[in-house]
């Protein structure tokens, strides 16, 4: 499986941007999938993530403002994001877990496939 995370950009703060993550290599259903972020002099968090049944979970900071999703028919993952803030300005990555592996949505040992990470910056 390979992830390719999309869709970051300069944004200012109160608006909004959706991520997509393009996934190729393999035709079997996405399995877990989440997002996580990384600031600058920052260790990476969880932002939000999406079980194979469709179960999602958000970080606290993220709640009421961030959507996961994803589409099986088009092998996509997708973070919508409004209401943004400086604070959620990092280096966003998608992530997707190896079938029937352990599976804790919050933690990034649980995800063996990794995007290569989109900038979101947001000014105030």
């Amino acid at each position: 499986v390979q992830l390719q995370a999309s869709g970051g950009g300069l944004v200012q703060a109160g608006g909004s941007l959706r991520l997509s993550c393009a996934r190729s290599g393999s035709t079997s259903t996405i399995n877990h999938m989440a997002w996580f972020r990384q600031a600058p002099g920052k260790e990476r968090e969880f932002v939000a993530g999406i079980s194979r049944s469709g179960s999602t979970f958000y970080a606290d900071s993220v709640k009421g403002r961030f959507t996961i999703s994803r589409d099986n028919a088009k092998n996509t993952g997708y973070l919508q994001m409004n209401s943004l803030k400086p604070e959620d300005t990092a280096v966003y990555y998608c992530a997707e877990a190896r079938l029937f592996s352990s599976y804790s949505p919050e933690k990034a040992t649980s995800y063996a496939y990794w995007g290569q990470g989109t900038q979101v910056t947001v000014s105030s």
